[in-house]
């Protein structure tokens, strides 16, 4: 069933490069993506495959010489990627805001994390009233909407804590505290980028029902970049697949995890150890391809089990499972592999 609510984030085929010494390097290659209030989406694969670059190219946080070459991102049909610096900067943290994977290198040692939280607010203007030194209740303002943030990510004491510095609290505590300066701006879209990959199994568990509560209770929209397929089984509704830069494979959760087409997903679910089941985890043979050398066709094709001469020919698009319709607004379960009964290698 199609969801007939306008998207909040589209990505139209986005490229993004980095220019090395044997030539320009595509991290990103043609992503095509929908995001819709409430949605919770997860970009999944092995490291390396352009999943962290997505985001990064969301925010507009390449660093050069590396470039968006081509393709859009609208925000609520606005073109981000035609904005200025300054510009963008009106958007992070308001309207987009990110989790990084390592909150200690993320926080500043030298500043009280309070006082990290609340310069979201002050930056972006939060609390409107005459600037300082005029209003001189802003700033009391501005510590209460940080302690309500900071109570609302589970940080106990909160007024304590305020004062506190990032290397007083525990790794958990830290990514609650960059979870609510993502939170201070009420922002639309959360990118969350292997949020709990340092985290102990238990706290792992509570930041990941922190962000279920954040997204069902104020509807906040969520990217969720991780190279664990059953936590994002667990917690995302739609589910992206990436291989050396590109998606492979597409559609709802039940969809990708119950029905898998592309060799490459159905390696990663092979590496998930099941409960109560023994056997014995399979890696995916070889190793991740050089993007600098990728071979033609098929990326995955090295390392697959089903591949034939023919996947080493041209280009291969993503493709529909079966009959299904449009999901979420990321066009249904879609998979780039030839082993599709209705797929035809494109001329050319």
């Amino acid at each position: 069933m199609t969801d007939p609510s306008p998207p909040l984030l589209e990505l139209r085929n986005l490229t993004t490069v980095f220019p090395t010494r044997r030539g320009e390097v595509r991290a990103v290659d043609g992503v095509n993506l929908t995001l819709r209030k409430g949605q919770i989406l997860g970009l999944v694969g092995e490291s390396g495959c352009g999943k962290s670059t997505v985001l990064l190219s969301i925010l507009g946080l390449i660093s050069r010489p590396g470039r968006i070459a081509g393709g859009r991102i609208l925000l609520e049909g606005r073109d981000i990627t035609r904005l200025s610096g300054r510009e963008m900067r009106r958007i992070r943290g308001k309207d987009i805001a990110m989790i990084f994977q390592d909150p200690l290198s993320t926080l500043n040692p030298a500043f009280l994390v309070g006082e990290q939280i609340r310069e979201s607010l002050r930056l972006h203007n939060m609390m409107p009233g005459p600037p300082w030194p005029f209003d001189r209740g802003r700033k009391a303002r501005e510590k209460k909407r940080v302690l309500e943030v900071m109570e609302q990510v589970g940080i106990p004491a909160a007024d304590a804590r305020y004062k506190a510095y990032p290397h007083e609290f525990s790794g958990g505590m830290q990514q609650r505290a960059l979870i609510a300066i993502g939170l201070a701006c009420r922002p639309k879209i959360l990118l969350a980028d292997e949020p709990t990959t340092a985290l102990d199994v238990t706290i792992q568990a509570q930041i990941i029902d922190l962000m279920r509560r954040i997204n069902q209770e104020h509807g906040t929209a969520i990217i969720l970049v991780t190279h664990d397929l059953g936590l994002a089984a667990e917690f995302c509704d739609h589910l992206a697949v990436m291989y050396a830069g590109r998606i492979v494979e597409i559609g709802s959760t039940d969809e990708v995890i119950e029905n898998p087409q592309h060799p490459y997903t159905m390696g990663l679910l092979r590496c998930i150890p099941t409960v109560g089941e023994r056997r014995a985890i399979e890696p995916i043979p070889g190793n991740v391809p050089d993007l600098a050398t990728l071979p033609q066709g098929c990326a995955f094709s090295p390392r697959c089990e089903y591949a034939r001469e023919v996947c080493n020919q041209g280009f291969f698009r993503l493709q529909p499972v079966g009959t299904d319709g449009p999901a979420g607004g990321n066009g249904g379960h879609r998979a780039r592999c030839l082993r599709l009964s209705d797929y035809r290698l494109p001329e050319g």
